[in-house]
This record gives structure tokens, sequence and C-alpha cells, in this order.
């Protein structure tokens, strides 16, 4: 069996270094502080934004969708609303699909 793996030499395992632990928390810490002003502070914010901004929906607002389709709220629901995107044309989608609101004229400007 030894023409396979050769045999291996046993050695007393080093002492393992001695570290200062308040050095890890620091670390920890300052990796969590990275983490919450970088990742997730903004996202939230980010989050806040788009539910005022679906919350804040009426009949009558140009909206873009998150697929690129633009359309008039014709009704809005709880979850979902309904768009006309041509002329007695009208689609359902749910209302966090939407990316943006359009200032009004700007579907009769396209």
């Amino acid at each position: 069996m030894d023409f396979f793996i050769p045999a291996a030499m046993a050695q007393e395992a080093a002492p393992a270094p001695q570290g200062n632990p308040l050095i890890t928390l620091l670390m920890f810490g300052g990796l969590f502080v990275f983490m919450w002003l970088f990742i997730i502070r903004p996202q939230r914010k980010r989050q806040k934004e788009h539910q005022e901004l679906v919350g804040a929906l009426k009949k009558g607002d140009e909206v873009v969708m998150t697929s690129g389709m633009l359309g008039r709220v014709e009704k809005v629901d709880d979850d979902y609303i309904i768009l006309e995107v041509a002329d007695n044309m009208k689609l359902k989608f749910q209302k966090v699909a939407v990316h943006a609101v359009l200032p009004k004229g700007t579907i009769k400007n396209i």
C-alpha cells in the first residue's frame, strides 16, 4: 500500500499563536459597520422610497414598469393595478412591478 501513498512523517504540532481577542472583536465590529453603511442602509432607503412610490399610485398616473412597458393607471387595488397600455387594451400588474411614475403627457410625446 505504501506504493501509492507515501508514509507521512508525524511531527509535533506548532503552538497556536496567541492573539489579542480585543483586536478580533474590533475587526468584526468594523466589518459590521462597513456592511451597515454601504450595503444595508442604502438598500433599506431604496426599499422605503419604492414603497412610498407604490403607495402613492392613483388613477391617471403614467408609469413605467420594471419590464419597460409604459401605461396609464386605470384602477388601483390593494396589490394590483390595471394599466391602459393602448386604446382599449388593459393589463393587470402587481404594484411592486412599477419602476417609476412619469410626468403627465409623457406617453403622448412618445
